[in-house]
């Protein structure tokens, strides 16, 4: 019960951030469930292709979406998902943690230093050239499926800095992106064997629900607490992962 009732939470703050959320599903399965690493990411990598399922519907419905560009850079996004999941089978569970900790610290911070200046308005979106979707889905896919944390922040950061999507824009298309990536991360998990059933269900029923009605809340609230909503999440999750070193 507790399991479920805290993830019911999470969705809502997932949702809202436009994020898929394993990193943080990760953190909270190992540190306060005490679910062993690969377990914990085999896991959270299929229920992050339920929640980015529900919440890329509701991201849509408000109208926070870039389809196209979405669909592009998830489809390499998937590609080096895949891939990248199938390398956890060779690192190290503390290695892999220290590798998840570093990746989602340094995410936040790098959202901070983009966004510090500034809160970003509306504005007229460009057209890169097709190599920028294809680099942005293939590393961002790369370090998603490797470390199991979506990636949300390093997408949400490439949208922002490289698609020049406004801020609400790519907390909605990053929700797009990451389904072809969680759909090939999660054929790398199972196919690794890290996958339980029985967790995936509990964890994900919770979330999904969240997810959707979180989603909701981007385009409502001030986009302050959009900013710092992606900024934080990350660095909280790498706090709670760290906490298992000491």
């Amino acid at each position: 019960m507790l399991l479920s009732i805290t993830m019911l939470f999470l969705g809502l703050l997932l949702g809202f951030i436009g994020a898929g959320g394993s990193g943080f599903i990760i953190a909270i399965l190992v540190t306060v469930f005490h679910i062993p690493i690969h377990e914990a990411l085999g896991t959270a990598v299929p229920v992050m292709f339920i929640n980015v399922i529900t919440g890329s519907m509701s991201h849509f419905r408000e109208g926070n979406i870039y389809v196209k560009q979405g669909l592009l850079v998830g489809l390499f996004g998937g590609i080096g998902a895949y891939f990248g999941m199938r390398l956890t089978t060779l690192i190290n569970p503390n290695v892999l943690m220290l590798f998840t900790v570093f990746a989602l610290a340094s995410s936040g911070v790098l959202i901070w230093l983009k966004t510090r200046m500034k809160l970003q308005k509306e504005e007229v979106k460009k057209e890169p050239v097709f190599l920028s979707y294809v680099g942005i889905g293939l590393g961002n896919g790369l370090i998603s499926g490797t470390f199991g944390i979506g990636a949300a922040p390093f997408i949400q950061l490439s949208l922002l800095k490289w698609l020049h999507f406004p801020m609400r824009i790519a907390a909605g298309t990053t929700m797009l992106v990451l389904l072809p990536v969680a759909f090939f991360a999660s054929i790398g998990s199972i196919q690794n064997g890290y996958f339980d059933l029985m967790l995936f269900f509990q964890v994900a029923i919770s979330t999904m629900f969240g997810t959707y009605v979180g989603a909701k809340l981007t385009s409502k609230l001030p986009q302050v607490f959009l900013r710092y909503g992606i900024v934080v999440t990350p660095i909280v999750s790498a706090t709670l992962l760290l906490m298992n070193f000491l």
